[in-house]
């Protein structure tokens, strides 16, 4: 029988919730109640949400590490995102604990986003500690959903072991946890007590060379390149001869500059890191995640890390427009190539693959919002980029087409339960549920193909008047639906180079919605609205008022003109059909036709009517 040794002075957990159920408002008051800070330290809120996105967004995008000490154990805590589209995140922090707490939302309870990063845990055997968290709620109903988690579980085939979790009651934005709903509470302790009795130390081989498994990967303007993993047996020293194991099993040396530590949110310098701890080490220039990091003379590696296949693709290119180079730092294909390249090193669920265009590529994920995510951040750091409108991946196993299918949970009024099956029964959705609790709200289930939740969130919220909640998680692969229309209206395309013009736009307004203002700069292929109708018009936006010399004083200038909401990045690539581009750069976003002169469009169109 293979020798054990655990490691008694370390804990690693992993805080796992539903978007918004307060994972990383608890973190921050762990940090806080462990003596992390000083009394009077003035220190932000949501310490871990560091990326600028993750707090404009409230929501946590990358799993991210950090270290607390409570009674001389050191507990290493890695905060997950709770969003599905981010799973390859959630499978990289699984893969370096030994256990997890769960954050159910008092009132919300277990939401689809729970189950899907409760199921990854489960399934690697790791115990849960749940926790009910916000019972200061007016609308809490802890014993309810207290039993939906229990359900949870049931559902997800959760051993005897795994089902006898310890519950605690929570107010995370106090820093407040309880044993007993109605017992006092007046801090975190019974937290940090039911970590350090309940969730094991971390076990490894005493026999057994120094191998890590890299989960994570950082960069330091100072040190390079960062791998992040947990050690997995033997210890690592700062002079030892180190090589690491790729995909395809080659070994190759590599060269260590430094050993650091998690202490708090921040890095210290360590001279050696004992089995179990969670290391980063600096210099390590070729690294990718799921190598082995091991010693030159008993090189053996560790099972990499597996994420869910991409379901959701979308076309990268070159921005071409005549604007290009006018707001961004990075236009050419090499810089747009590199990055893309360099995003799949730290992101283990994006796939990058060249097309036939050189100037072009497809990037593969696993949600249309990982994707806006991915060209939100290449636009901070001055790219200039076009994409394409997110599609499916298709898959076709004995000569039978099939897509990916999503099960769609809502939560909205019952007064709009009509309009929202009606959309989703175009969309070849299929009612599995209906739940009503007579409160006024309902929750309905549907089982629904991914295309056909492409471009509905923003229909759905203005269906809903905003009121309506919808959350989905990924099924499998089913047969082919059938064809439906993804937009039941044209674009209105500009013809030519020049500004819009008040006078102009008063009188295109009655043809559809428009997306520019006066003064704005537009160009030919250039998407200006949305046309009322299912067909393009292609018109003119600079036109100017033809002058007489019998005109009223300002009567020229008076025109009003109705407000244009500015365009986002979602909606822009919600709104886009498959012959139509974003344009995006740091200060724009704008909406194209792929093939920008009209007359190449009319040649375009009429090759393909002749095909049909």
């Amino acid at each position: 029988m293979k020798n054990v040794a655990r490691n008694e002075a370390l804990r690693n957990i992993a805080i796992i919730a539903h978007v918004d159920h307060g994972k990383t408002t608890l973190v921050d008051h762990m940090f806080r109640q462990s003596g992390l800070f000083r009394q009077n330290q003035e220190v932000t809120d949501r310490i871990m949400d560091s990326m600028d996105l993750e707090r404009e967004r409230g929501i946590t995008i990358a799993a991210k590490n950090c270290a607390v000490i409570w009674n001389g154990v050191k507990i290493n805590i890695i905060d997950t995102p709770g969003h599905a589209d981010f799973g390859g995140e959630v499978e990289r922090a699984l893969s370096m604990v030994d256990g997890a707490v769960l954050l159910v939302d008092a009132s919300e309870g277990p939401l689809p986003q729970t189950r899907f990063v409760l199921k990854k845990t489960l399934d690697r055997g790791l115990p849960v500690i749940v926790a009910v968290n916000k019972i200061d709620r007016k609308d809490a109903r802890v014993e309810e959903v207290l039993n939906e988690i229990y359900d949870l579980f049931i559902d997800l085939d959760a051993s005897e072991e795994q089902l006898e979790f310890p519950v605690l009651y929570a107010i995370g934005r106090e820093g407040i946890a309880k044993r007993e709903l109605d017992g006092e509470g007046a801090d975190l302790s019974p937290l940090f007590e039911t970590i350090l009795a309940e969730i094991p130390a971390p076990s490894h081989d005493p026999n057994e060379p120094y191998r890590m498994l890299v989960s994570d990967l950082g960069y330091s303007e100072f040190l390079g390149r960062l791998a992040v993993g947990r050690v997995v047996s033997g210890t690592a020293r700062i002079n030892q001869t180190l090589v690491r194991i790729d995909e395809e099993g080659a070994v190759k040396p590599l060269r260590v500059t430094k050993l650091q530590v998690y202490e708090g949110p921040k890095l210290t310098e360590t001279e050696a890191a004992e089995p179990g701890d969670i290391l980063v080490i600096s210099g390590v220039d070729e690294v990718t995640i799921g190598d082995t990091i091991t010693v030159a003379d008993a090189p053996k590696a560790l099972p990499r890390i597996n994420v869910d296949e991409p379901t959701v693709s979308m076309r990268f290119a070159i921005n071409t427009s005549p604007f290009v180079g006018r707001e961004g730092k990075f236009v050419q294909s090499a810089k747009l190539r590199e990055r893309l390249y360099k995003e799949t090193l730290r992101n283990v669920a994006i796939k990058v693959e060249e097309t036939e265009d050189k100037d072009a590529f497809t990037v593969k994920g696993r949600g249309e919002f990982q994707m806006a995510i991915i060209v939100e951040t290449m636009r901070r750091e001055g790219f200039e980029l076009s994409v394409g409108r997110p599609e499916v991946i298709y898959k076709t196993e004995g000569g039978v087409r099939k897509e990916p299918v999503e099960h769609l949970f809502i939560d909205c009024d019952e007064a709009f339960v009509g309009v929202v099956t009606e959309k989703l029964s175009i969309r070849k959705g299929r009612m599995l549920n209906l739940v009503n609790h007579g409160s006024g709200r309902v929750r309905l289930e549907f089982s629904i193909p991914s295309r056909g939740l492409i471009g509905y969130r923003d229909e759905f919220l203005t269906d809903t008047k905003g009121t309506g909640i919808m959350n989905s998680i990924f099924l499998g692969y089913e047969e082919y639906r059938g064809d439906f229309p993804s937009r039941f209206t044209g674009s209105i395309v500009c013809d030519r180079e020049g500004v819009g013009v008040p006078y102009a736009l008063f009188n295109l307004e009655p043809r559809g919605r428009l997306f520019i203002t006066p003064g704005e700069p537009v160009y030919e292929g250039m998407i200006v609205g949305e046309h009322n109708r299912d067909n393009d018009i292609n018109v003119n936006p600079c036109k100017e008022k033809k002058l007489t010399n019998m005109r009223a004083s300002g009567k020229d200038e008076n025109v009003i003109l109705s407000p244009v909401l500015p365009m986002t990045l979602e909606r822009a690539l919600h709104f886009v059909r498959e012959d139509e581009m974003v344009e995006v750069t740091p200060l724009s976003i704008r909406l194209r036709k792929s093939v920008l002169p009209a007359k190449d469009r009319h040649v375009l169109d009429g090759a393909k009517k002749k095909d049909k």
